[in-house]
């Protein structure tokens, strides 16, 4: 037996993990690492699942090339010639702007998923680049980008020093946090409690966390900028105000005063649900509050409102005085070179989609658009498309049509370790090795900390003869993209990306490296690959002054103490000021304010974190399914009862139907109904995702349907019809009705029905 270390690369909370594992590498154990400065031991249930999620059998093993409907595993040099002569081929008859490349989310927590994420779009060559940003965080970062002039600019709440907390639409006591790293963050919330603190949640449903809370507040789904909007009417009308204890100047209150002059309390009440009373309390008690910090997530990011409603999350934080504030919500300064930081002005709606028109948002196009430029005709139709790490049949909306969509492609490689819904319909399969058998660093989530802190993992597990990294896979796929051919040296690219970093820093002004020999610099860097490389690189001019050897001496993770003030450093707007009311935002606010109207849906659908699950990958683990992670849909007993709903429900929205078992419960808001994000496995070659498969919740969402500014899909708030599943499907759809009644944004009919009967699910 050995034990080894490791921050868990599963989730956003940047736990530290203790492993046993026998002779044969295989673990045995897998625990909290108690030395472990930030996380102290904490561990939840998938990480404590990561030794059977590493081990998984379902896992590829070797380079896939499919041949009609049959895979052969094929050596790698053979994977990649055929890389090499799909994408020449489609570059050659139709152009660089007929690629298009997918990153999904577990690229945010691999080392080379990073830092290889630009080289390789850069050597595509197309605007045609995609991601799970589109369907989770980026209207934060627009939001940010407006506000700040820096999209990477993510306030955090001050979680450990905070006196009151509001919460909404988020359940970090089952996410374990999202932009916003804490580990064991239920033990935090009840450290906030104990200490005197107040804890409201906001969310149509009793969640985990809003079971923790002191204070609950049902919402109606997709109207939380309403809410919001009642809250800043309040504290500009009662002058409760606090900006003299913001650290930098702040602009545009009058402009704010005008935008949220009709949004009263009284009057938001009628669309969001919350008594008029009750808004106007929480304002004050915001107000009031020694130190208060308003944390919002994935349950309003992906609403028709996303934007202006984590606008209005930084406006409140900023009114109360506590932006940028011990208690507040802070900016974590991280370990390493934050080389994103361009100090530059965040600037979107550089360039628009072809098929739609849809403007792009740092650097991407909405994935919501993927299937248009897949299917329209014309110069610049996607043709051929690379993803990473990502389903995005099941986990963009309306997958069904993506799937369609993809089998239609003239050539298609996917970097993944399964064989999925999406990657089916791949040419070529490169798999990347096991967890165990990759470095560790987390570039994106170490700048989202509660408290600035750093780790790095090494391998705990060699490579297998003959295996290639997912460095040397990305850094070929690269390579090839760029010309070079199947055979180029992917340490050619990992040396002059070091050589870029390097570069820089010796010219600019202020750097640890200015002035000094590159060469010499080079010489002075350890790392066993070339991510390592580069994070050496840039933890050495980072403000600590680290290094990588620095951080293998420290395999528990070094504390580098509690969130500082470090907006001024940080804001980039065009008048060096915070916005609070930046004019993009205007024409949002005049729509937002056209609804004030409208009645609401009968019935809207939103989505439900699980415990045990993670999007739509960690389905094939025998210890994560069954009890309370299935697919169900949950609905409140008094329109269950209302409906007759017993069994089975079909789910009919303007994108498509589903029939799905039904769980009635009291946690949930009448008039809203819940499904599960990333099931839909029917028919996977994965054995244990298809013993439980589910349905696909985004055969429900409308992809044509987003949040203006950012292009975010919209999940949450979906116009939905509920009726019985009374002999068959068809009885039921014969008393659906229109599930678009009494919605808005749209479309009347979809183009597709889609039904898909899991029973027993």
């Amino acid at each position: 037996m050995r034990t080894a270390h490791r921050t868990c690369p599963i989730c956003d909370a940047v736990c530290g993990l203790r492993l046993t594992l026998d002779d044969a590498g295989r673990v045995t154990s897998v625990k909290g690492d108690p030395d472990d400065p930030f996380s102290k031991g904490f561990v939840c249930p998938k990480g404590a699942s990561l030794g059977h999620i590493d081990e998984d059998p379902d896992r590829l093993r070797a380079p896939m090339v499919r041949e009609g409907d049959d895979w052969r595993e094929v050596t790698w040099e053979e994977a990649f010639r055929a890389v090499h002569e799909g994408l020449n081929g489609v570059i050659d008859a139709h152009g660089r702007d007929a690629l298009a490349v997918y990153f999904g989310n577990p690229t945010f927590h691999t080392m080379a998923g990073f830092m290889y994420r630009m080289p390789l779009t850069q050597s595509l060559g197309t605007r045609n680049v995609f991601s799970a940003s589109t369907i989770d965080q980026i209207p934060k970062q627009v939001a940010g980008g407006l506000m700040y002039g820096d999209a990477m600019a993510i306030a955090v709440p001050d979680l450990d020093r905070t006196d009151h907390l509001l919460v909404i639409g988020a359940n970090p006591a089952v996410s374990n946090g999202s932009l916003c790293a804490a580990p064991d963050f239920p033990g935090r919330l009840k450290a906030l409690r104990a200490r005197g603190g107040k804890l409201v949640v906001v969310d149509p449903r009793r969640t985990r966390t809003a079971a923790m809370a002191d204070e609950h507040v049902f919402v109606r789904p997709g109207t939380d900028a309403f809410l919001l909007m009642g809250i800043v009417h309040t504290l500009l009308a009662e002058d409760l105000t606090s900006l003299d204890r913001v650290g930098v100047e702040v602009g545009g209150l009058d402009e704010l005063r005008r935008l949220a002059d009709d949004f009263t309390p009284e009057t938001v009440s009628r669309v969001c649900g919350v008594p008029a009373e009750q808004i106007t309390r929480m304002a004050r008690e915001l107000a009031a509050a020694p130190s208060a910090a308003v944390y919002s997530r994935i349950g309003t990011c992906t609403a028709e409102f996303g934007t202006v409603t984590q606008w209005l999350v930084d406006v409140v934080n900023t009114l109360t005085g506590n932006l940028d504030r011990p208690g507040g919500v802070m900016f974590t300064r991280t370990a390493a070179l934050e080389f994103f930081r361009t100090g530059q002005p965040y600037s979107g709606g550089n360039w628009r989609s072809r098929a739609r028109g849809v403007p792009e948002a740092m650097g991407e196009l909405p994935v919501a658009t993927l299937a248009d430029e897949i299917e329209t005709p014309g110069e610049g139709q996607v043709r051929a498309l690379i993803t990473i790490a990502g389903n995005p049949v099941l986990s963009a909306p309306n997958g069904p049509r993506l799937d369609r969509a993809f089998a239609d492609l003239d050539f298609m490689v996917c970097v993944d370790p399964y064989l999925n819904e999406t990657t089916r319909h791949a040419n070529v399969i490169l798999p990347p090795p096991r967890m165990l058998q990759m470095p560790h660093y987390d570039f994106l989530l170490l700048t989202v900390t509660v408290r600035n802190y750093t780790r790095f993992s090494p391998p705990i597990l060699p490579l297998e003869p003959g295996q290639l990294s997912e460095a040397e896979i990305l850094a070929k796929l690269t390579l090839i993209a760029a010309g070079q051919g199947a055979d180029a040296d992917p340490a050619g690219l990992d040396e002059m990306i070091v050589g870029q970093i390097l570069g820089g820093a010796v010219q600019a002004p202020g750097s640890p490296f200015e002035g000094r020999d590159p060469a010499e610099l080079r010489a002075g860097l350890t790392g066993d690959s070339g991510p390592e490389l580069m994070l050496d690189a840039i933890l050495q001019l980072g403000p600590y002054g680290l290094s990588l050897a620095k951080l293998r001496e420290n395999p528990h993770g070094l504390d580098l103490g509690p969130l500082q003030p470090r907006l001024a450093e940080l804001v980039c707007t065009p008048s060096g000021r915070v916005e609070l009311a930046p004019e993009p935002l205007f024409p949002e606010v005049e729509r937002l304010r056209g609804r004030l109207a409208a009645a609401p849906p009968e019935m809207v659908l939103i989505g439900r974190r699980q415990l045990r699950s993670n999007n739509s990958w960690l389905h094939n683990v025998g210890t994560l399914v069954g009890g309370s992670n299935r697919c169900t849909l949950h609905v409140h007993p008094s329109d269950a009862a209302r409906l007759g709903l017993a069994g089975e429900a079909l789910v009919r929205s303007a994108a498509g139907e589903l029939t799905v078992p039904v769980e009635t419960t009291e946690s949930i808001m009448p008039g809203v109904v819940s499904l599960p994000h990333g099931w839909g496995h029917a028919g996977s070659s994965l054995r244990v995702a298809a013993e439980h498969a589910g349905v696909n919740a985004n055969a429900l969402t409308d992809e044509t349907v987003i949040d203006p500014l950012s292009g975010n899909a919209v999940f949450n708030g979906v116009p939905v019809t509920v009726a019985p599943v009374v002999q068959g499907t068809q009885a039921a759809q014969d008393s659906g009705g229109d599930a678009c009644s009494g919605g808005s944004g749209t479309r009347a009919a979809g183009p597709v029905t889609v039904t898909l009967t899991t029973r027993g699910a």
